[in-house]
């Protein structure tokens, strides 16, 4: 069948929502009943029943030394020790947990769409026990099986912390609203903290990757490599090609796909925590300063202009904004000789938009500061030229007030300096 006649398929499926699931609730089960159970023990799965009905359950371990893309994953006792010794307050730490306790998790739907006509049809995690990962897959076989599938997962995961990519948005809000429809028959879902990597992602790699995918996130920044994966779109069509006819070979390649997912919020922990941790000079240098203004919006500011005096003498392209932004921490301590020596560089040496709001601080300063209204006028008139020549904005009313503050700064300090002659 082509592509489009699935994706047509697909549509069905999720329309059809609860009534197609009630159809297909077997009234008991027996191992010989489940369709190509020796290919299921092959590919490391095992049913788990449960009020006659049943879901498999895949497990597959890794020793801690595995290395997946640029680390190995011993280097997350590393990351726990950081952690627990930094005074960092911040999203992502990890500051009294032991390395056990992170519980990296992933799912797969049937759509991306949230609501009840959204099925979760594999529920996958990792975590750290002793030297090695355990990796733990609970898939469901029908939709009338999703009280085996919640009680497996259920009676089997112990942890503190979710390690999720858009956890927060998607996977976990999609389990509670699946655990909804079902919850009497099940344990009650625990209560937890959440790292979701997908938040880091953007905060650091938005303005240098085209997307901030996983995938892309694998590629570009991590050194994954992936071969014969079957891309994600794909694993809902799949899916319900396995509902009609229970051949398991496409789902095995949406397994392993999604076990790759799961290897890759390690790796990522990972490379986000030394980000923000790690101060050598030449370590993570392109995510410096990135890192800097997001310790800075969380408040930490003592470090986050650490990082900026870093950036400033090892990173030549975000030298001149990590002067901008060191200028501004420094004048919010009231070092205003200081501030001022920066924002001097950058109304030289920096691009348009940052030398613009140089000038405008640096008119501020000689107005209000020292008096000084001729010095003022100037660097007013300088930035406002400058921004009607290198203004591109479509945006008449953001242009419109733009230009109405320089026009009322600039007359301002007019008057102000007549009056001083």
């Amino acid at each position: 069948m082509s592509i489009k006649g699935k994706l047509n398929r697909l549509k069905n499926h999720i329309v059809k929502e609860e009534a197609d699931k009630s159809k297909s609730v077997e009234s008991s089960v027996v191992v010989e009943e489940i369709p190509f159970l020796e290919k299921w023990a092959e590919f490391g799965a095992q049913p788990f029943y449960f009020d006659d009905t049943y879901c498999m359950v895949r497990k597959v371990e890794y020793p801690l030394d595995y290395q997946h893309g640029l680390y190995s994953f011993s280097k997350l006792k590393d990351v726990i020790d950081l952690w627990n010794t930094s005074m960092i307050k911040h999203p992502l730490s990890a500051k009294s947990h032991q390395l056990s306790d992170l519980f990296f998790f992933d799912t797969e739907t049937t759509g991306l769409g949230g609501g009840a006509g959204n099925t979760i049809f594999l529920l996958g995690h990792a975590r750290i026990h002793e030297e090695k990962i355990v990796l733990t897959q609970h898939f469901l076989p029908n939709p009338g099986a999703e009280v085996a599938l919640y009680q497996s997962f259920l009676s089997s995961v112990d942890y503190t912390t979710l390690v999720t990519y858009n956890g927060k948005s998607f996977d976990w809000p999609q389990v509670k609203t699946r655990h909804t429809l079902i919850r009497d028959a099940l344990p009650k879902l625990p209560d937890f903290g959440h790292f979701d990597l997908y938040h880091a992602a953007r905060r650091l790699w938005k303005n240098k990757l085209d997307s901030v995918r996983l995938s892309n996130v694998e590629k570009e920044i991590l050194d994954i490599k992936r071969s014969d994966d079957v891309p994600g779109y794909l694993a809902p069509i799949i899916y319900f090609d396995f509902v009609e006819n229970q051949v398991p070979d496409g789902i095995f390649g949406v397994m392993r796909h999604n076990e790759i997912d799961i290897l890759s919020l390690l790796t990522l922990y990972i490379h986000l925590s030394g980000a923000v941790m790690l101060n050598e000079k030449n370590k993570y240098t392109s995510d410096k300063y990135e890192v800097a203004r997001w310790l800075e919006a969380l408040g930490e500011t003592r470090k986050a202009q650490e990082l900026y005096e870093q950036v400033i003498e090892v990173d030549a392209d975000k030298e001149t904004k990590a002067k901008l932004a060191l200028a501004f921490l420094v004048k919010k301590e009231k070092k205003l000789e200081e501030a001022i020596e920066l924002f001097l560089e950058v109304q030289e040496m920096g691009d348009d938009h940052d030398a613009i709001v140089a000038c405008i601080e640096l008119s501020k300063y000689y107005e209000h500061h020292r008096k000084d209204y001729e010095t003022a006028l100037d660097f007013a008139n300088t930035g406002y030229l400058r921004w009607k020549e290198s203004r591109n904005s479509d945006n008449n009313t953001k242009n419109a007030n733009a230009e109405n503050e320089f026009e009322k700064r600039i007359a301002r300090i007019s008057r102000k300096f007549q009056k001083s002659l």
